[in-house]
């Protein structure tokens, strides 16, 4: 297992974990997703993945009115071009080994955009698209393409989105916590580890003939069919 992220502490905290529970080794790669060198270095460390999960940050929530050119370079960097530049450097070798998964962790935003997550709805958007295009042209070679939307979870992401929010609105963090949970059918945030499952599915031998496919974690909460 080789885990990516742009702080140290908490790569060598995540690998520690990794070794402790699976008695496996782990290798932490300290870098930007955003930027080429850092990609490369990533991939000097594991040069042929069978899989790869991707699972960047994102922009914060605003108005797009506030937004210049460089947000939405910015933006559209982190989440759509950084991801589909990793697909890049995996996909040929997980064609010709004849096993590869790819799994992109993405947003609810997807399929049910929020109007103060605009760059979120753009950017996404963007690599569950290219995604669609390229799984089918892979899954004949045993490499599939997912992505992961998850809801509202408990994680620390969604503690900073909350508190960005609570800044935008002025209302207090606790206020729009307890109301984001209640508004949901489950009447709960999602954990982590419910993300990690629905992963852990697509990255498997089993999961074979699904591809192209994006799957909510939401406990409900998108109201469409489809």
């Amino acid at each position: 297992v080789t885990l990516v992220a742009r702080d140290p502490a908490a790569l060598e905290d995540a690998v520690s974990l990794v070794r402790a529970q699976t008695g496996r080794d782990a290798v932490a790669v300290a870098a930007d997703l955003t930027r080429d060198d850092d990609r490369q270095r990533i991939f000097a460390a594991c040069p042929q993945p069978d899989i790869l999960v991707n699972n960047g940050g994102g922009m914060p929530p605003g108005d797009f009115r506030d937004w210049d050119r460089a947000h939405w370079i910015a933006g559209v960097d982190m989440m759509m071009v950084a991801p589909i530049d990793m697909i890049r450097l995996a996909v040929d070798g997980m064609t010709e080994r004849g096993f590869g998964r790819i799994v992109n962790i993405v947003s609810r935003s997807v399929k049910n955009p929020q109007a103060e997550m605009a760059l979120s709805n753009a950017a996404r958007s963007g690599l569950v698209a290219f995604s669609s295009g390229l799984a089918r042209q892979l899954v004949a070679r045993n490499v599939t393409i997912n992505n992961i939307l998850p809801g509202i979870i408990d994680s620390a992401a969604q503690h900073a989105h909350v508190h960005d929010l609570s800044r935008m609105t002025g209302r207090s963090y606790d206020s729009i916590w307890a109301e984001r949970a209640a508004a949901n059918p489950a009447k709960r945030f999602g954990d982590v580890e419910e993300i990690a499952a629905a992963v852990a599915f697509f990255c498997s031998h089993k999961a074979g003939f699904i591809t192209a496919q994006s799957l909510l974690v939401d406990g409900g909460d998108y109201r469409g069919l489809f």
